[in-house]
């Protein structure tokens, strides 16, 4: 359950308790409208598709190192995709400031000492 006064743009506790979630429904949004957008130019649908499936491809076989991050970076490019980013006004940054401090605080129930996974216990954050 989320708590939040406004779920799609909200933190969460993850379900085990041992990481936080970000949902941000607005990248998801702006993302389908702007492919959707560029597709629906007659001149332009032939290289978003090649453009997709040329990332279908890569998902469906074993990537090379940054073959994904490629086909991914062609399919924005091809699109004319925005970079995925939402503006965050006063009263919501706020809020977010809120819930991922609630978050945070269950979260250092079971890490104390705030370590990072790579971080050795004797060492400073």
């Amino acid at each position: 359950m989320n708590p939040s006064k406004k779920p799609q743009q909200s933190f969460r506790l993850g379900a085990n308790h041992l990481h936080a979630v970000l949902r941000v429904d607005q990248i998801r949004t702006d993302t389908l409208t702007q492919l959707v957008q560029h597709w629906a130019e007659p001149d332009a649908r032939d290289e978003v598709i090649a453009a997709l499936d040329e990332l279908a491809a890569v998902m469906q076989g074993a990537a090379r190192e940054g073959e994904l991050d490629a086909a991914i970076e062609q399919v924005e490019d091809t699109a004319g995709m925005d970079t995925a980013q939402v503006e965050v006004p006063i009263p919501d940054s706020r809020r977010l400031h809120d819930e991922l401090a609630a978050v945070m605080r269950r979260l250092d129930r079971f890490n104390p000492k705030r370590l990072t996974p790579a971080q050795p216990e004797g060492s400073a954050a």
